[in-house]
């Protein structure tokens, strides 16, 4: 069952009243607890695409259709590539902001949050302020904020790309251990070919100006998959001969 289809999404922007297009007939679907990456060149309109599934922008033709259960439209969460946190609370005030329009009572509140802060490995960091974390801490915050919503679909815009690449590679695979745990559908947007071809199942590539699907690439692998393996590394020179 899909949890998401985008249907011939186009997309464009006005500048000096000359319509400039950003996205051009984006069609596919995401199915339940699958993880699709997104790759491409800068300019290629993967940022803008998330912000129109997450509805931050509703200005667009096509059609972007989330799967529903019982009639109610599922839920998409969003982790963007700052943290986003806000400074003055804590790791738990933050996480709790999830729930600002439940009927939860502050009790519940703080039980939900405390779950969801275990979840990402920062138990002992509840208490902490952002300034007090690493940028890899205040990541993983943010991805607790973002779960706690309880989405069917979570929404990363490259959540990993300002880290060093020995926290990066340690976040993916506790990304990993989260989607595992948790069978949340996810949608990353990365430059990293490489990071892509670990987590996604799907690797879509794109072509900008303007931005479009130019292949998507099946990643039939299992998992844990060898970073270093032979199989991998094919994929990611075919991948990168199509971004070439």
């Amino acid at each position: 069952m899909n949890a998401l289809s985008i249907e011939h999404v186009s997309k464009a922007y006005s500048l000096d009243g000359v319509a400039r297009p950003v996205l051009k007939d984006i069609n596919f679907t995401v199915r339940r607890n699958e993880i699709v990456a997104m790759v491409g060149a800068s300019g290629c309109g993967k940022s803008t695409l998330l912000r129109l599934i997450v509805g931050l922008d509703n200005d667009f033709r096509g059609s972007i259709v989330c799967d529903t259960q019982a009639a109610s439209r599922t839920k998409v969460g969003m982790v963007f590539q700052d943290h986003r946190l806000f400074p003055w609370l804590t790791v738990e005030g933050n996480v709790a902001l999830a729930f600002d329009n439940s009927d939860l009572t502050a009790r519940q509140r703080q039980e939900k949050a405390k779950h969801y802060i275990e979840l990402v490995g920062l138990a002992e960091f509840s208490k902490a302020y952002p300034r007090q974390l690493s940028g890899g801490m205040a990541q993983r915050a943010a991805i607790a904020r973002a779960l706690a919503q309880e989405p069917d679909t979570l929404l990363m815009d490259e959540p990993f790309g300002a880290l060093d690449s020995i926290l990066r590679m340690r976040l993916q695979d506790e990304l990993l251990s989260i989607w595992e745990r948790n069978q949340v559908s996810i949608i990353i947007v990365t430059h990293d070919v490489e990071e892509a071809l670990y987590l996604a199942d799907h690797v879509i590539v794109m072509e900008p100006n303007p931005g479009r699907i130019r292949e998507t690439i099946d990643v039939a692998l299992p998992r844990p998959r060898d970073r270093n393996g032979v199989l991998l590394a094919n994929l990611k020179k075919h991948c990168l001969s199509i971004l070439m």
